[in-house]
């Protein structure tokens, strides 16, 4: 879709540098394209033909860019899951050595009541 998106930008902007140098030129070139005349139709029609080719390229464009932000947002939520488990692996781990602290307080408590003489030098 890349491709055509850049195919079509590029195709938007030759039709437009050539109608430019057609209507710039108009009066040396009018004998080669066989028009005696310059009507305001045959320019509406050209005008009209380059807006259906920009609305083109202006659609790839905007579906490109839609495809993208969806990308983005399956990857923030996915980027969001991830830090939530990491999260909750921390607190487990953190809730895990609380628990193990607590019982070795309890165990200390339980095996004398009265703790035994350190000297200190």
């Amino acid at each position: 879709m890349k491709q055509v998106n850049k195919i079509a930008h590029l195709v938007v902007l030759l039709y437009f540098a050539l109608s430019l140098v057609i209507f710039l030129s108009f009066d040396s070139i009018k004998g080669l394209m066989g028009i005696e005349d310059l009507s305001s139709s045959l320019v509406i029609n050209i005008l009209l033909v380059g807006l259906i080719l920009f609305l083109i390229s202006w659609a790839t464009s905007t579906s490109i860019s839609k495809g993208l932000t969806r990308d983005l947002e399956k990857k923030d939520i996915e980027k969001n899951e991830l830090k939530a488990k990491l999260y909750d692996l921390e607190q487990g781990i953190k809730l895990k050595n609380m628990e193990n602290r607590l019982r070795q307080k309890e165990e200390e408590k339980e095996s004398s009541v009265i703790r035994p003489r350190q000297n200190f030098k």
